[in-house]
C-alpha cells in the first residue's frame, strides 16, 4: 500500500482520499479504523485519588456488588459509569463485552479455551481467568472468526 501526505496551508480540515481499483479486506479495515471515533477519557478512583486511566492498560472492567471496577496493570479502580456507558467510551477494536457484568480488553487476552460446553474460558495476560456467558458466545466467536 502506498501512502501519500500533502501539506496545504489552505486546508482547514483533514481530508482522506482512498484511490483503489476495488474494495479489499485491507481497504475495508482501513476505512473502519479511520471512521472510528477517538476513545474518550476514563477516570478511576482508588481511595481518595482520582486517576486518568489509559485504555491500553485496562485488562477488564466488571460489575460486582453494585460497583463497576476496572482492573489495570497498576491495580483496581472504581469507576462511576455503568457498563453500557463504558461500552460507548471504550475503543471498539480493543474492548468487547463477554457477559452482562464484564467487558474485556482483547489485546490483553492470553488464550481462549473452547473445551467447556456452551461457554468460553478466557485467560488474560495478568493471570485472571474469566468466562464468556452463553448469551455472548456467538458474538465472541464471530469476532474471533470461528
Amino acid at each position: 500500500m502506498q501512502i501519500e501526505i500533502k501539506i496545504d496551508a489552505d486546508c482547514k480540515e483533514p481530508k482522506v482520499i482512498v484511490l483503489t481499483d476495488k474494495i479489499t479486506d485491507e481497504i475495508s479495515e482501513l476505512l473502519k479504523r479511520l471512521s472510528e471515533e477517538t476513545p474518550q477519557m476514563l477516570v478511576g478512583f482508588r481511595g481518595d485519588t482520582l486517576e486518568i486511566l489509559e485504555q491500553a492498560n485496562i485488562f477488564r472492567i466488571y460489575a460486582q456488588a453494585g460497583k463497576v471496577i476496572a482492573t489495570t496493570s497498576k491495580g483496581n479502580y472504581l469507576l462511576r459509569l455503568r457498563l453500557y456507558e463504558l461500552e460507548d467510551r471504550l475503543g471498539k477494536s480493543s474492548f468487547v463485552r463477554i457477559s452482562n457484568s464484564e467487558i474485556i480488553n482483547f489485546k490483553k487476552v492470553k488464550a481462549f479455551d473452547l473445551s467447556f460446553a456452551g461457554t468460553i474460558c478466557v485467560s488474560l495476560s495478568n493471570g485472571t481467568v474469566t468466562y464468556v456467558s452463553r448469551r455472548y458466545v456467538s458474538k465472541i466467536k464471530k469476532v474471533l472468526g470461528i
